[in-house]
């Protein structure tokens, strides 16, 4: 009973003023209410925030695929995102992966080639040779005839399978890269050291080439080689006596070209002559063929007549050529025919000319 006397006893009568305990939780509330507003506002503001930060823009020169949890949106081309804006769950839920595939990619072999720094590379100021290869820091290549060299190749290529060469590979251009090097050293071991060198640069090349785009298909990198470059030298330790048998070879290059170069006047010269004996012989066959011709159509003319009267087709043809004949004579004899048709013996005394007195010294 006395409890209840003194909490009657504190409480307040009605229409008393409040206390003050009462206006600062009051206060209290208020505050927090415009607390809660304000965080609320800020949590709302954090969330368009996250949400817009989702949108993303996608470049003409490449494909976007969006990969949530890890897995990609869509199946084959449909996961495959064109140019544009596009918007994702930021992350981590939704991660965006950029695909170039316009852009033509460049791929350095690491096999084959010296020690060399980048900035060397970029200057072209090769380091100084050692006395030897240092193992593990001067790559080469084995040639087909058991020589060394040092060779190196650079691999353009451009994507063309966009989700083969994201998602079948951790790192595809690490996998490109290790084509290039395997076919750097399989058609280098099938290839001679002055064909890869010298007489056969272009071969050389080309077989990396093949080997290269080989290995790509086999194993579905989803590219395509679009630029392919390949630079050889000797070991620097061998200059000098490559460069002798650069110089040799150069001479021997001249020497066959001059033969060449004879070779050609000898047989220009030779295939003229042939030439012209072959026209004037194909221009005396068509005149004596043409002659001939002409002779038997004349004779073919005359035989009708022969036929007819064969002794005076005879005399009319002799006098005639004798006419021609003696044309320009100044003296003309005719023989008489015999009556019985034997020929008249003429007898004609013909005497040397007279000798002239012999000349010379008399003496005494």
């Amino acid at each position: 009973m006395s409890d209840e006397h003194d909490h009657l006893d504190h409480a307040p009568a009605p229409g008393a003023p409040a206390a003050p305990e009462d206006s600062s939780s009051q206060a209290l509330a208020e505050a927090l209410r415009s607390s809660f507003a304000i965080v609320r506002f800020v949590m709302v503001v954090l969330v368009v925030i996250f949400f817009g930060s989702g949108f993303f823009q996608v470049g003409t020169q490449e494909k976007a695929i969006i990969l949530r949890f890890g897995k990609p949106v869509g199946q084959e081309q449909a996961a495959l995102l064109g140019p544009g804006l596009h918007w994702s769950f930021p992350y981590p839920i939704d991660e965006v992966v950029r695909i170039p595939i316009t852009e033509i990619q460049k791929v350095p072999s690491t096999v084959g080639w010296f020690a060399e720094t980048p900035e060397q590379e970029l200057s072209g100021n090769l380091p100084p040779p050692g006395p030897s290869l240092v193992p593990g820091v001067d790559g080469y290549v084995i040639t087909a005839d058991r020589n060394i060299i040092h060779t190196r190749a650079t691999l353009y290529y451009q994507v063309d399978q966009p989700i083969h060469y994201v998602f079948d590979f951790v790192s595809a251009s690490n996998t490109i890269q290790n084509a290039l090097n395997n076919a750097l050293l399989d058609t280098a071991a099938r290839f001679k050291v002055d064909d890869i060198l010298y007489s056969d640069v272009a071969g050389f090349q080309d077989a990396v080439k093949q080997r290269v785009s080989a290995l790509a298909d086999q194993e579905g990198l989803g590219i395509t080689v679009k630029q392919f470059n390949v630079e050889s030298i000797p070991p620097r330790q061998l200059k000098d006596v490559f460069d002798q048998v650069t110089d040799a070879r150069q001479h021997q290059t001249k020497v066959l070209d001059d033969a060449h170069s004879e070779e050609n006047q000898v047989t220009n010269s030779a295939d003229a002559q042939a030439a012209t004996i072959i026209y004037e012989a194909i221009s005396a066959r068509s005149n004596y063929v043409a002659k001939v011709q002409a002779d038997a159509k004349a004779f073919s003319a005359l035989l009708p007549n022969y036929q007819i009267n064969p002794a005076l087709f005879e005399q009319q043809e002799l006098v005639q050529k004798m006419g021609w004949a003696l044309t320009n004579a100044d003296f003309k004899a005719y023989l008489p025919t015999s009556p019985n048709g034997e020929p008249v013996e003429l007898r004609l005394m013909l005497n040397r000319e007279p000798p002239g007195p012999k000349t010379g010294a008399t003496g005494q």
